[in-house]
């Protein structure tokens, strides 16, 4: 029986381990994130970030690529590209790279003159080189080809011909791969519902990006975009999704993906940088700011539901009367003439931490203004160098919440 399933195991793995010859019918399968230009770093880090993908059962990675920084040293490239899809793939991470961006569009490259001198060249070097690659998944033609300046911000009396301009250089291109490379899927990524229609009929997947606001949003954007889908037959992706700062939550972004079946990539892997306040899964070193992100993409979702939901009491067992007590005591002051007692800051913080734990833990004070970080900040500095009155400030208004939370008088 164990030599069966040995046998029925490696089978499975063989085939996950085969290239597809051709586009697939369904790519709900994708649990992807997005990598920027972590691409382009250190060999060591990019070992790193891939860990903590493989660690986050992530399967895929969605990269930007750049004509610039191919013109600058093709070769160079070219070597970088090809390294991080063989070792993205080395932890079972396939990868879809972006040939193009129309977020910081240059209008000039809209110009034949910029396929002929550049574009069509810079495309050819880069498939030519790593089609074949097994961890290759998809082309995506061009990230949010009409998010720009130069279509968003467009007088009514060109906006008509500098959209056709964008049409026809997306459509170029999804061509130019497709006689290059005859064998990978490509799609494009879109940030609008409204415009997954571009190139419906040449690409083998839609993708679009949703960074709506509301559960009836998100829900109605996927209900255009499978319109289209059943239209032209194709399966869809959701190559960007989540973000802190547009009121779209990964909980509930990822929630209503995963009922209308379809694959997704959340922006981004790593906590850091310009979008770090907004977005980002885990930080540098490993850590994580918000837990319902992870516990969301292993399909674990907050309860939302009042009539199942159980309130936390963190008083249940006294705990919480355990910790006014405590914070009380270290904060009382022997006020006789010449024997005032001192209690040390490393007293105090303990009676915090209790408190804290148990404040945290119940999930009521908020984790963007974390206790348990300022006491670990605290505890980091020699006793001589903290701040005593903060602390028992710090203290005496924590053993408030606490009281207030759990209703004790």
């Amino acid at each position: 029986m164990k030599k069966h399933l040995l046998l029925i195991g490696i089978i499975f793995a063989l085939i996950l381990s085969v290239k597809a010859e051709g586009p697939l019918k369904d790519y709900s399968f994708i649990r992807g994130v997005c990598y920027p230009s972590g691409w382009m770093g250190e060999q060591a880090i990019v070992e790193r970030d891939m860990g903590y993908a493989k660690k986050l059962n992530l399967n895929s990675t969605r990269i930007w690529l750049g004509y610039q920084r191919w013109v600058q040293n093709p070769a160079d490239f070219i070597l970088k590209l090809r390294s991080y899809i063989k070792t993205a793939q080395s932890f079972g991470i396939s990868t879809m790279p972006i040939l193009f961006n129309g977020n910081n569009l240059n209008p000039a490259t809209l110009k034949k003159d910029f396929w002929e001198t550049t574009g069509d060249k810079y495309v050819k070097a880069v498939v030519d080189a790593i089609k074949d690659e097994p961890g290759l998944l998809m082309w995506d033609i061009m990230n949010e080809p009409t998010c720009n300046d130069y279509l968003m911000l467009a007088p009514d009396s060109v906006k008509a011909k500098r959209l056709g301009e964008m049409n026809d250089f997306v459509r170029h291109y999804c061509s130019l791969v497709k006689q290059i490379d005859t064998k990978n899927a490509i799609t494009v990524g879109h940030t609008w519902t409204r415009d997954v229609t571009m190139a419906a009929d040449l690409v083998d997947v839609i993708c679009f990006h949703d960074y709506l606001e509301t559960r009836k949003r998100v829900d109605n954007s996927y209900v255009e975009v499978e319109k289209v889908a059943k239209q032209f037959n194709k399966p869809i992706i959701n190559s960007e999704l989540g973000c802190v700062g547009r009121a779209n939550p990964v909980d509930m972004a990822l929630e209503i993906c995963e009922k209308h079946k379809a694959g997704w990539y959340i922006f981004e892997l790593l906590a850091h940088g310009y979008w770090g306040d907004v977005h980002g899964l885990v930080y540098p070193d490993g850590t994580i700011r918000d837990p319902s992100i992870i516990a969301a993409i292993y399909g674990f979702h907050i309860n939302r539901d009042l009539k199942t939901a159980i309130k936390t009491n963190p008083n249940k067992e006294g705990y919480a009367n355990k910790g006014l007590k405590m914070i009380e005591d270290v904060l009382k002051q022997d006020t006789k003439v010449f024997q005032n007692k001192k209690v040390s800051t490393d007293d105090i913080l303990e009676a915090c931490e209790y408190s804290a734990n148990l404040l945290e833990a119940a999930e009521m004070v908020p984790m963007n203004d974390s206790p348990t970080a300022k006491i670990l900040a605290w505890r980091a500095m020699a006793e001589k160098d903290r701040d005593v009155d903060a602390i028992r400030t710090f203290a005496y208004e924590l053993g408030l919440t606490l009281k207030k939370c759990c209703n004790i008088f």
